[in-house]
């Protein structure tokens, strides 16, 4: 494997970082497989559901993708909760941060927040707030994201529900991450 010459950033030259940027090219072409791995070793993520966290993510996309929502927001679907396993506190934003050159900002909003509007169903069990996404009442995708944890969230742990396969939407995850729409230049870094 060929390698940069330099042992300190500054020292590097023209020739290293055409180096560095075909190799990142190369990385970035592998985001959407690396996706769908992370997507598989949901299936054993922590238990206690009905169903694996990765039939949930099935079950999320599956119901987006049957009422026609595009697949920006069917990839959003898909993969909103990848973050469990390595930010389970801050899941949303993790795969908000990750979700947010590749598809439009208001997915990226209910990615992000959709852990506190998702409180919704379940904190008052557990001595929690309820309603602790009325915080954000005045934020322009606020409905949106409740719709999202009402409709494609909160009620995909039915182990009876037919989801469609991963393989279904890996060119969906292709597609939609084949390159940064909507951030691009300084803004990705």
């Amino acid at each position: 494997m060929e390698t940069v010459a330099f042992t300190r950033m500054e020292d590097g030259t023209a020739e290293d970082y055409a180096l560095l940027d075909r190799a990142g090219e190369e990385h970035m072409a592998g985001m959407p497989g690396r996706l769908m791995t992370a997507l598989e070793e949901l299936k054993v993520s922590y238990s206690g559901y009905q169903v694996t966290r990765h039939e949930h993510s099935l079950q999320s996309a599956t119901r987006a993708y049957n009422d026609g929502k595009d697949e920006e927001y069917v990839a959003m679907a898909l993969l909103h909760d990848l973050g469990d396993e390595l930010a389970p506190l801050t899941h949303g934003e993790m795969m908000g941060a990750i979700l947010r050159p590749y598809v439009r900002p208001e997915l990226v909003w209910i990615a992000k927040h959709h852990g506190v509007f998702q409180m919704y169903y379940y904190a008052h069990h557990s001595g929690g707030d309820r309603n602790a996404r009325d915080r954000f009442k005045d934020n322009e995708w606020y409905d949106a994201c409740a719709e999202f944890c009402e409709q494609y969230d909160q009620n995909c742990f039915d182990p009876t529900f037919e989801s469609l396969p991963a393989a279904f939407f890996e060119p969906i995850v292709q597609r939609v991450f084949a390159e940064p729409r909507y951030l691009t230049g300084a803004e990705l870094i």
